[in-house]
């Protein structure tokens, strides 16, 4: 009698998947043509990174260390490579800054996924498993970040009887009398108030009196749209009323308000000289110094840009990346399954930044990526690569500082390319 053994079904989540040969190609060769691509930039990274002399088809010559102009001037045919050139593009849309970073830490990325994929795990489980470190990266990213400081302006009056009541009622009318004199001395007849003429809001009071010196108030303006409006008017904010000239001001024919749907809206036309054009004048030996020069100040405002859309920095220096390590390193080992080895490998791949940041800098990756690990574990989180001292230092104490939205922006858009490239399977060329 023959006996029939009944195989126990297997799990989806622990049984090992094997790629068919032409998959397997395909996916390898994918990632190593990425990583190739991430290779040629790493050099590049840091304050110390070196340049890199380009020469064009119609024999110009560039030299220059900024990832979004090699990329862009490279000539790459293989379809992954096209995406980090892509991915080096998008960081530059959206931050401005960072162009070398994402495509150092996607290249980082991939090697790991090389990895994972050969012990057997299958591109979806990774691919999961790379958007949750990711959202998890950011939230840790942002818990670190520190804010502008904010000014303290609260004060408190205790007043015990009615003659102090009546001297600051005087005060106070005297006061805005004082400053709508100073207005008028100007010509202004149109006021934009972003925030109270006294502290918390436009009184009955100053209203009164501006009304009577025929001056016309728009109040509440949000300040996000302060930017848009003096741009647009062609004037200055003013916060102190010593600083209200002549020259600050705008000029348009008609201030009205004017009502649309079922609400109203202040409209202004007959605007002069709308907007206004700044000229930055750089100097240099030659045009090959010029041209970066000019790269390297777009780079500059395009980080003053990312502070006014979202304000908050956080450390340079290689010290956000080994705190984020450390942090999901620790996390991954309360994960389950494989998502714990695919965290780890996320976790470890950050660490790139850093030993790049070394090596670029002449100092020796190995000991400074171990000593950062050691203080990193003590809870110094801002502990990172001084290059100027080539040591460890607390890098918020040495003004070394980026940007929250350029290491965020870069963590996000290098898992989602990883993530892109690890789900194709094949390759198909049409005509």
């Amino acid at each position: 009698m023959a006996l029939i053994a009944n195989s126990a079904p297997r799990s989806s989540k622990t049984e090992s998947y094997v790629d068919n040969k032409r998959k397997e190609d395909i996916r390898h060769a994918n990632i190593k043509s990425a990583c190739a691509v991430a290779d040629a930039v790493r050099t590049s990274l840091g304050p110390k990174g070196m340049d890199k002399m380009i020469s064009t088809a119609n024999g110009e010559v560039i030299i220059t260390n900024d990832g979004a102009t090699i990329l862009n001037k490279m000539e790459v045919l293989q379809p992954a490579a096209k995406m980090l050139v892509e991915l080096s593009k998008s960081q530059d849309a959206a931050a401005g800054d960072g162009t070398t970073t994402v495509v150092v830490i996607a290249g980082s990325l991939l090697k790991q996924c090389l990895t994972l994929l050969s012990s057997g795990i299958h591109p979806t489980v990774i691919s999961d498993s790379l958007h949750k470190a990711s959202i998890k990266a950011v939230d840790v990213l942002t818990a670190m970040a520190i804010s502008p400081p904010k000014t303290d302006i609260e004060q408190s009056i205790v007043v015990s009887d009615y003659a102090q009541m009546d001297r600051i009622l005087k005060e106070e009318r005297n006061y805005i009398l004082g400053m709508i004199k100073k207005i008028r001395a100007t010509g202004c007849n149109v006021l934009l108030i972003q925030k109270s003429i006294l502290r918390d809001a436009v009184t009955d009071l100053s209203l009164h009196y501006l009304a009577k010196a025929k001056i016309l108030v728009i109040k509440d303006v949000e300040r996000d749209e302060i930017e848009f409006i003096t741009k647009t008017l062609n004037c200055l904010p003013i916060a102190n009323i010593e600083h209200f000239k002549e020259e600050k001001l705008g000029y348009a024919d008609l201030v009205e308000e004017v009502s649309l749907g079922d609400g109203k809206i202040v409209k202004i036309t007959g605007i002069k000289d709308m907007g206004r054009n700044t000229c930055v004048l750089v100097r240099g030996s030659n045009m090959l110094v010029l041209d970066e020069a000019e790269r390297s100040l777009h780079d500059a405002l395009c980080v003053i840009r990312c502070l006014v859309n979202k304000q908050f920095l956080i450390a340079g220096g290689g010290a956000p990346e080994i705190e984020l390590s450390r942090q999901l390193g620790a996390w991954a080992k309360v994960l389950h399954g494989m998502e714990g080895y695919c965290v780890k490998a996320f976790a470890e791949a950050l660490e790139v930044i850093p030993y790049t940041l070394a090596e670029n800098a002449g100092l020796n990756p190995i000991t400074i990526v171990t000593e950062l690990r050691n203080r990193h574990a003590q809870g110094e989180i801002n502990a990172g690569i001084n290059v100027r001292k080539g040591q460890i230092t607390n890098i918020l104490e040495e003004n070394v500082v980026q940007p929250l939205l350029v290491s965020t922006s870069a963590i996000t858009l290098a898992a989602e390319c990883v993530r892109m490239l690890l789900k194709i399977d094949d390759i198909v060329t049409v005509r």
